[in-house]
């Protein structure tokens, strides 16, 4: 099962490149839509349809926006990003995300979090580095997550503050396929479950969605209980360490290290999941899945090459592997993948590309459409 999403904007840009349409109102869209003419300093947001298709939900129909701005307007402050992405199928089926990287003034606030609600299908293979490739169930629930942290500068790059992760499954119904039956997991049947904790960060980069130089480490811990209004007794740390390294002025090398450690009676979707449109893109998000993981990736930036002010690309590849437990995870279930990407200037003074991806692995391909680099 795959998804593929199209970027109508990006074949309108195309267009607008290569042609000279130098007035009327294509050229007027493409000024609104695509143009970037805000200087520095001042915000941006931009909206844009998206198309896609998949076998689980049909044409899905977009709109995406992304709004971009800096504290006080000051161009030495770090620039800060608002995104938004909603659809709705021909299946009935609908969503609306929000994603969000605030700095302060001078960065003494930090707020970096995501939010969800959706009516989506989950495909599940099941549990552990070893599952089927074909037939998984599908799972049929409204999801809603929301997990944000609120971070305060301690010292020059160093960020440290508390974390709230909220996930909630209801209205599910668990379908067996024809050819497999599946044990239902924990929180099949609907699940409820919050967690608080903290986070401790280090970020020295300037430009969230597109790092050109610069260090991001995490270390963060939650603690999902009972008491506290979950379904659920689970605790889990996790750790996400990226860099990105110039070999030119136009050239990126990046690398990044994830890992999730948990324990406890966890549902299914809140296990440590691999793939998705961040890390391990190729696999779907959740291909493999348990209470530990261990992923890392490699990736190399042409932004943009040398005879084009606007198009880019990039290549990349990665390895994760998935265990029951820390002393676990065994050199032959780590699975591979890799890529080619498409880039697309959207924010010329800003230095913000679209990105479509498409990844690579031995159960087929992954096509993703996204604003800003994965890591």
């Amino acid at each position: 099962m795959f998804k593929i999403r199209v970027l109508m904007l990006l074949a309108g840009a195309t267009v607008c490149h290569f042609a000279n349409a130098q007035e009327g109102w294509f050229k007027r869209f493409v000024n609104k839509t695509v143009s970037d003419t805000t200087s520095p300093g001042q915000s941006s947001f931009r909206v844009y349809p998206t198309l896609g298709y998949s076998p689980e939900t049909s044409f899905e129909f977009g709109l995406s926006s992304l709004f971009l701005f800096q504290a006080k307007k000051d161009t030495l402050n770090r620039l800060s990003e608002i995104a938004a992405f909603t659809f709705i199928t021909l299946e009935a089926q609908y969503g609306l995300w929000f994603d969000n990287a605030i700095y302060g003034d001078k960065d003494k606030w930090f707020f970096l979090g995501r939010t969800r609600f959706q009516r989506f299908p989950l495909l599940y293979y099941g549990i552990g580095p070893e599952t089927p490739e074909e037939d998984p169930a599908l799972i049929d629930a409204n999801y809603i997550l929301f997990k944000q942290r609120v971070l305060r500068r301690i010292a020059p790059n160093f960020f440290v503050g508390p974390e709230i992760d909220y996930q909630q499954l209801y209205k599910t119904s668990f379908n067996q396929p024809d050819n497999h039956f599946y044990d239902k997991p924990l929180g099949s049947d609907g699940t409820r479950n919050i967690g608080f904790g903290a986070a401790l960060v280090y970020d020295n980069r300037h430009n969230v969605l597109n790092v050109r130089k610069g260090l991001f480490g995490e270390i963060s811990f939650l603690k999902y209980d009972r008491g506290l209004g979950s379904k659920s007794n689970f605790q889990g740390v996790n750790v996400d360490i990226r860099s990105s390294h110039p070999t030119s002025v136009r050239n990126v090398l990046a690398w990044q290290v994830y890992g999730n450690f948990y324990s406890g009676d966890i549902p299914f979707n809140q296990l440590a999941l691999m793939g998705g449109e961040m890390i391990m893109r190729g696999y779907y998000y959740g291909r493999y899945r348990d209470k530990n993981m261990i992923a890392t990736q490699v990736e190399h930036r042409w932004l943009p090459f040398g005879f084009s002010k606007r198009f880019g690309a990039v290549a990349f590849a990665g390895a994760a592997v998935v265990a029951p437990k820390i002393t676990g995870f065994e050199a032959k279930y780590i699975r591979p993948s890799g890529g080619v990407g498409l880039r697309y200037l959207l924010f010329p003074k800003k230095d913000i590309f679209l990105r479509l991806d498409v990844g690579f692995t031995k159960e087929g391909p992954g096509f993703y459409l996204f604003t800003g680099e994965a890591f």
